[in-house]
């Protein structure tokens, strides 16, 4: 598939409901308005093409984009192609598809610690978004490395540009998965930030409680090891 078909198929399934919506959500540059059930189908068909996904970003299209993420070679990334795609940002939903992208790649920690001092809301939002990834990705990780990254959040999160809060509340919730050791970690410094304040413009999306995220997560996580424990028993 070349980039012109990639671009008539995207325009095809592409709705003014959903341009309202990601409107809504702060894309601002041209788009067809492509749901992401439609996006994944047409990356599922293409599979990997780094050449299509140079050619998709390079068109500024915002679907096109988010499916040049879907569809590039992370073994191709290299920083100066990281560094120029940060570059380009102007929406969290075209960041945090960005982000999804990155932590598939060899740079994913460097691009973190870069990222996650960032003046810029866009990279500053995608750096904390790769440290929630490997809190949930990079077992290699020592639990010291994520309680430094605790301790920038408490002490910076209140006063990092918006849409970077959120990122910073959702790697804390990350941060607080991982282990037991870290979960107490994450949840006294969730009581001493009390709560995060995002501003999600016109939509219905809510910032989560990081101590009650934290909690319900892992009595959802024990409920499906006991279920499954249980399962393995009554075969065996």
């Amino acid at each position: 598939m070349n980039v012109e078909q990639a671009l008539e198929q995207l325009q095809e399934v592409g709705t003014a409901q959903n341009r309202k919506i990601y409107a809504r959500h702060g894309v601002r540059e041209e788009m067809f308005g492509v749901s992401f059930a439609n996006l994944n189908k047409l990356a599922k068909s293409i599979k990997r093409d780094h050449s299509l996904a140079l050619e998709l970003w390079s068109s500024g299209n915002h679907d096109a984009r988010v499916l040049a993420t879907m569809v590039a070679d992370p073994a191709q990334a290299d920083d100066a192609l990281l560094e120029s795609w940060a570059g380009e940002l102007d929406s969290y939903v075209i960041t945090d598809a960005f982000s999804g992208f990155v932590g598939k790649t060899s740079h994913a920690r460097a691009k973190a610690e870069q990222w996650t001092g960032a003046e810029g809301e866009w990279p500053g939002r995608a750096g904390w978004h790769l440290v929630a990834h490997l809190a949930m990705k990079d077992q290699d990780l020592p639990d010291s490395y994520f309680g430094l990254l605790l301790a920038t959040i408490e002490a910076e999160v209140h006063t990092r540009k918006n849409r970077v809060r959120d990122a910073m509340n959702n790697a804390l919730i990350a941060i607080g998965i991982r282990n037991a050791d870290l979960k107490e970690q994450a949840l006294a410094a969730a009581a001493r930030i009390g709560k995060v304040e995002v501003d999600h413009g016109e939509t219905g999306c809510k910032t989560p409680d990081a101590t009650d995220y934290i909690h319900r997560t892992l009595a959802r996580r024990e409920q499906k090891a006991r279920a499954a424990s249980e399962k393995a028993a009554a075969k065996g």
